[in-house]
């Protein structure tokens, strides 16, 4: 029997002193447990900010008599106008869903089959409930801008969901093709359903995908691997001229996507482009990481990825600047690791090019939806606990943000009309995600997305922070009008942040990549483009957009005759690899294949 009068041993010196036996969890490890666990049962998603937000609405509403009447009269008002239109409907009279209506018609229920009882009342009334909807948050006393963005994105998911042209019944264009195919659109639908939910079993790619396999349906320009660590494998362009630009170009992509982006097909591959108009190119491969790679920090991509690179092309093509260009994330990795070279008195970087990238996060766009603080403490502890974030979570983020064109129009059109959408490279380049490991991707959101650090000079590199202000070189940054992933406006704020004394910002028509991978001849796209020489007035955004002309065309050849105003006279191509950076392999090499 123990003696009372001793001191209980403690369970934590007990387990420590005892390794075979059981530890107790700690609470941070129970939290992240509970949390993953949350995030699987929501798809990835907080539930914490949209229940604040409703409830901050329904606060500030209770406290709101005037707003009160003003939405329950609206309500009414709504509801007479579809009974009115559904009787004279009913009476034989052909109505448009909008005829009458103050409100914009909707162009999904645009054509004369939307104007045949009863599918126009369907519209009218689907019409009218969807602008009462839209009216909950808006010229709200009190209700927080965050909460009512918030509400504005639940409710543009319920009605994109809900539209009477995503169901069979009430939708007359979908039963009329229904009633000509004898059903066998809905026959092929299921088919289209079952092989899907397969392929997604299996781990496979979307029907299509086999055509654009790596290596032999895109990324196809012709290179070698010169170099490999943990992290990056880098590609050196085979030269197609005799003779090319002095300096090389060294392209940082995103690790949120594969490379072959700006290598796809050979109408519209960025690599093959340059290749093609003289200029050593340099590619790097991001490895696709696997949960043994969680701790992966921003310190590791700048010193394994970026720097790496820097030096290889440094030993490759020696005596010469570099001209670096960064794609989204990428561009972002190059604009810190440019305020870092500047910082240690590195002047390799002849030029500096950020496509699509931000550096300034306080205005980051639809993506600020996703980040708050419950969002990410969410996806750390899913990320905590699988060692990386899923691709398909991140994918299915950027989806919602466009639910109509991504997610119901895609459904609607390959499982009720039956119809595939003939795969292309950029879709097949799109369903082939990447992963990210956790270490790096917390420190992204919380420094970059949540605390802003980069542009208010706070962003620690090993542990210094650096400043965008130290960056001195040569700057060509490009947006896209319709980037739903850095919109335009938060790009462009890099100019008032850097000193260099030549920046040049180009607009391009088209979105995140769309925009970016134009081909170098688009009939379809415009730009715009000025340069700003140092001692000028920086100009705000709108003022730009004001005052900037449009020019048709890509706005490839623009950038690719920057570059050449920024390079030494031609010279004969450099050895493909050197001492120290053999040609290991073949590009693509074996990193984009993971």
């Amino acid at each position: 029997m123990s003696d009372p009068t001793l001191p209980k041993p403690d369970a934590a010196a007990t387990a420590a002193a005892h390794p075979l036996l059981p530890r107790a969890p700690t609470p941070e490890a129970i939290d992240h447990a509970f949390r993953a666990a949350v995030g699987k049962l929501s798809g990835g998603l907080s539930p914490t900010p949209y229940a604040t937000a409703w409830t901050d609405w329904a606060v500030q509403l209770a406290a709101s008599p005037g707003r009160q009447f003003e939405l329950a009269a609206n309500a009414m008002k709504r509801a007479a106008d579809t009974m009115q239109f559904a009787a004279r409907a009913a009476g034989g009279e052909k109505l448009a869903p909008a005829d009458g209506s103050a409100a914009d018609a909707d162009k999904r229920f645009v054509g004369d089959a939307w104007s045949q009882y009863p599918f126009n009342v369907y519209a009218r009334a689907f019409q009218n409930s969807a602008g009462w909807l839209k009216e909950l948050p808006k010229d709200m006393d009190g209700l927080e801008k965050y909460h009512g963005d918030l509400i504005e994105f639940t409710v543009r998911q319920w009605l994109d969901a809900l539209s009477p042209t995503n169901f069979l019944t009430t939708n007359p264009e979908l039963l009329e093709l229904t009633r000509a195919e004898g059903g066998q659109n809905l026959m092929r639908g299921a088919q289209h359903l079952v092989e899907d939910l397969t392929r997604t079993m299996q781990k496979k790619g979307p029907v299509g995908t086999e055509a654009f396999e790596v290596g032999k349906g895109v990324a196809l320009t012709a290179g070698k691997v010169v170099f490999r660590n943990a992290l990056i494998e880098l590609l050196q362009y085979t030269p197609t001229t005799p003779d090319v630009y002095a300096e090389p170009v060294l392209i940082v992509p995103a690790w949120i996507m594969k490379y072959y982006i700006l290598d796809l097909s050979a109408r519209n591959s960025l690599v093959k482009y340059l290749v093609d108009q003289g200029h050593t190119v340099f590619m790097i491969s991001w490895k696709n990481p696997s949960p043994s790679d969680r701790d992966f920090g921003m310190d590791d991509y700048l010193e394994l990825g970026l720097k790496a690179a820097v030096d290889a092309v440094s030993a490759i093509v020696p005596a010469r600047g570099i001209h670096a260009t960064g794609y989204c994330i990428g561009g972002t990795l190059l604009a810190i690791g440019a305020a870092s070279f500047a910082l240690r008195g590195d002047t390799r970087l002849a030029s500096v090019t950020l496509l699509a990238a931000q550096t300034d996060f306080s205005e980051p766009g639809e993506l600020s939806l996703f980040i708050n603080p419950s969002q990410l403490a969410i996806l750390e502890s899913q990320m905590h606990q699988e060692g990386v974030l899923d691709s398909r979570q991140m994918g299915g983020a950027f989806q919602m943000l466009r639910p109509r064109d991504l997610i119901w129009q895609p459904m609607v059109q390959s499982y009720v009309k039956g119809q595939r959408e003939p795969m292309i490279d950029l879709m097949a380049w799109n369903a082939d995600g990447t992963r990210m490991p956790y270490k790096m991707h917390t420190e992204y959101l919380y420094r970059l997305y949540l605390d802003n650090e980069l542009a208010t000079g706070r962003f620690p590199v090993h542990g210094e922070s650096v400043r965008l202000g130290d960056v001195h070189a040569p700057m060509f940054v490009v947006g896209t009008e319709t980037d739903h992933v850095a919109p335009w406006k938060s790009v462009f704020k890099i100019g008032a942040m850097v000193r260099s004394p030549d920046f040049t910002f180009l607009l391009t028509s088209g979105g995140h990549n769309a925009g970016i991978v134009s081909g170098p001849v688009h009939p379809k796209r415009k730009h715009r483009v000025r340069r700003q020489e140092a001692g000028h007035r920086r100009i705000e955004a709108d003022e730009w957009l004001a005052t900037t002309a449009p020019a048709p065309g890509s706005w490839w050849p623009t950038w690719q005759q920057w570059l050449v105003e920024h390079s030494a006279a031609r010279t004969a191509p450099p050895s493909m690899g050197a001492e120290g950076y053999p040609a290991l392999m073949d590009a693509p090499g074996e990193y984009v294949r993971g």
